[in-house]
């Protein structure tokens, strides 16, 4: 049973950000490189964190504290890639004919907020995990037995959470837009909060999840999706083709 939970929960955390990097980056280096980018600056915004969280020993017994400034600096750290990988796409300009277009630059801010999100599940989840495979109940001593589908559910929405965050805050960076900005740093904030209430429970993942589907939806209404591009898509539909 351990090994099956242990599969089980890996495929739920990380099997759809799979799929997105097979589908979407795997052929194409350049979004590799961008994808190893958002990878890199988590893992500075988490040095960072720990760094202040080693200094500031006092609060080291307050996870509160902790979470809220890892939030802050990865938001910090979300902005910093931004800038980089803006004056990076302004250097490549230089040597190319072709003007950059709005996809390019939605799909600069995708690739690097699934990086982001990829390696803040891993950290997130790996060690508990590791646990699944026993020995050991979980439940035994009467908390709850659904620990580790709870914790893998969270991880796999945080990880969507991030890709979809980023395209935001990229939007509204380049936009000056500060209320989208906001919008990201503010439920981040929010929806790591909830994670304080331990144990995580249908009430903590259910409203996380509604989260998502907004944030889903106003990203892909700011890269120019509407409903008609939806309904063409889940129907198979192509732009100047008519099925008999």
């Amino acid at each position: 049973m351990t090994a099956k939970e242990f599969f089980g929960c890996t495929f739920i955390a990380y099997g759809p950000a799979f799929a997105l990097f097979i589908f979407t980056i795997a052929r194409e280096p350049l979004r590799i490189i961008i994808l190893i980018a958002g990878c890199f600056f988590w893992l500075l915004s988490l040095l960072f964190s720990s760094v202040l969280w080693n200094i500031v020993w006092p609060l080291k017994d307050q996870l509160a504290f902790g979470v809220v400034f890892s939030v802050l600096f990865q938001e910090v750290f979300r902005f910093f890639i931004y800038k980089l990988l803006r004056k990076a796409d302004e250097g490549l300009q230089t040597f190319s004919d072709e003007p950059p277009t709005a996809s390019d630059k939605h799909m600069i801010a995708y690739v690097a907020g699934l990086g982001f999100g990829l390696m803040s599940g891993a950290f997130s989840l790996v060690n508990v995990i590791a646990m699944a495979t026993g020995p050991g109940t979980v439940g035994i001593h009467g908390d709850t037995p659904y620990f580790f589908l709870t914790s893998a559910l969270m991880t796999s929405c945080f990880i969507l959470l991030h890709t979809f965050w980023n395209v935001i805050f990229f939007w509204g960076c380049d936009k000056r837009n500060i209320p989208a900005v906001l919008f990201v740093v503010g439920f981040h904030m929010l929806i790591s909060c909830l994670t304080l209430i331990r144990p995580l429970q249908p009430a903590t993942i259910i409203p996380t999840y509604c989260i998502l589907l907004v944030t889903m939806a106003i990203a892909y209404k700011l890269v120019g999706g509407s409903i008609d591009n939806l309904t063409a898509f889940l129907f198979c539909k192509r732009a100047g083709y008519a099925s008999n």
